[in-house]
């Protein structure tokens, strides 16, 4: 088969491959293409990830990217080969490769072109490679599962070959000393090479467990000997292989093909999951109950302050000072007292307060004058407070309040002197701790006259 022939048997195979890729993923993008129970973040577990392939095509001497060649013309041959793949995400895999066929050129009706009195050669060669392929595009956006996968590969590996070749007189070598690659007992010598491939190709889906590759990758070798010829300038030989072959996928057939898993479908179908919706409709449902839980909580039929699941006195009229049980408080005699204007009275206060009111001003004014009025005559001012919150906190506030009265006389003309400040907290209660009307009393500062 020469070279013209070979090139339209590819072309038409290549087209004849891609129409039925195509018509069948047209045929499987009407089905509903389910993941079963696989997760978006379920694990690689759950997926069908381990696959084998086998591959045949055409090994040429030169790379479609173009380059350097010893020799005028190349000679396409066969090769095959069979491969192990591992995929890791939908995404990305590896790739164990074992390939093998024959490379070779002449220089048939090049003129002046006899390259070290050698015009032809033929090399035989077997590689093994481990690379990473990475599924880069899809022409299936519209699909609920990849019918069509882009894909790239590239790796490191060996590769070992034998070159056989012509001299211009025709004579092919047979001995080591006529320069033949043989061993020292006639065998063929196989020289070893580092050998880095790079390609790329498209993957057609055949069902869930096999699929169509079509794909060329270029080789490049760490020497110079494969077309045997060393020049006298460095150059790196280099191969390639096109190809198409099967892969077959490992595994259940309960469990979906990683290489075709679309994420997107996948999480749509985990958000629209019946059980999932049957769950977010309870949680719905739970959350009105709570709202209408806090909505009956915040109920305040009489505008109190206190709702009506904790009002104990209902219905009390606008504007009542009422305590935390919705009950309207009733405060001592505090103002007739101070109208009074009897010096030394008590001192009350606001709940968790040492600011003096406006009504005990003047009893102090009362009190301060007898002080100014009489020099030899010192005071005790007692802090107390109710016993609402700690201790501790109490007895500060019962010495900010005894404080404040002292403010009050030093700033009306009292010497500082003269008056001596106690906190004594929550204790020596004059009423009721355990009613409202008692807190209001025990709110006070005393004085205590020496």
């Amino acid at each position: 088969m020469n070279y013209s022939t070979l090139k339209k048997t590819v072309a038409l195979s290549f087209a004849s491959l891609l129409a039925v890729g195509a018509a069948s993923a047209q045929t499987d993008s009407t089905k509903s293409a389910s993941t079963g129970t696989a997760k978006v973040f379920g694990g690689r577990g759950q997926y069908k990830t381990w696959s084998i392939g086998l591959n045949a095509g055409a090994v040429s001497p030169t790379l479609a990217i173009g380059g350097v060649s010893d020799y005028a013309n190349k000679k396409i041959n066969l090769g095959y080969g069979a491969s192990v793949r591992w995929q890791l995400a939908h995404s990305f895999g590896l790739q164990l490769d074992a390939r093998g066929g024959k490379v070779g050129g002449d220089n048939v009706g090049a003129a002046q072109r006899v390259t070290d009195n050698r015009t032809s050669y033929q090399t035989r060669f077997y590689q093994g490679t481990l690379s990473g392929v990475v599924n880069v595009a899809t022409i299936d956006f519209l699909r609920r599962k990849n019918s069509v996968n882009f894909f790239v590969n590239a790796g490191a590996g060996m590769v070992w070959y034998n070159p056989e070749f012509t001299y211009a007189n025709g004579t092919q070598p047979t001995t080591l000393a006529q320069g033949a690659y043989v061993n020292a007992d006639g065998s063929k010598h196989y020289v070893k090479s580092l050998v880095i491939p790079v390609g790329a190709g498209v993957k057609f889906r055949l069902s869930d467990a096999w699929a169509l590759n079509l794909g060329y990758t270029a080789n490049f070798t760490d020497d110079d000997n494969m077309d045997a010829l060393k020049r006298a300038y460095p150059t790196k030989d280099k191969y390639s292989y096109g190809y198409g072959g099967l892969e077959w996928t490992l595994g259940s057939s309960s469990k979906p093909n990683l290489d075709w898993v679309n994420p997107v479908a996948m999480m749509y179908d985990e958000l629209y999951d019946a059980a999932l919706r049957q769950e977010v409709e309870a949680l719905k449902g739970r959350v009105t109950n709570v709202e209408n839980a806090v909505n009956d909580l915040k109920k305040d039929s009489d505008g109190d302050g206190v709702s009506d699941q904790f009002d104990k006195c209902p219905n009390t009229p606008a504007g009542t000072v009422v305590d935390g049980a919705g009950c309207p408080i009733k405060f001592p005699e505090a103002d007739t007292v101070a109208a009074a204007a009897t010096p030394y009275s008590n001192i009350q206060f606001d709940f968790d307060s040492s600011v003096l009111r406006t009504s005990s001003y003047a009893a102090l004014d009362a009190g301060s004058a007898d002080l100014r009025a009489n020099p030899s005559k010192t005071i005790e001012l007692n802090g107390y407070a109710s016993s609402e919150g700690t201790a501790a906190h109490n007895l500060r506030l019962s010495k900010d309040r005894a404080n404040s009265v002292k403010t009050y006389l030093v700033n009306s003309g009292v010497e500082a002197k003269r008056i001596k400040v106690k906190g004594l907290g929550e204790t020596n209660p004059i009423a009721d701790n355990s009613t409202e009307e008692g807190r209001v009393m025990n709110r006070r500062v005393e004085f205590k006259q020496k």
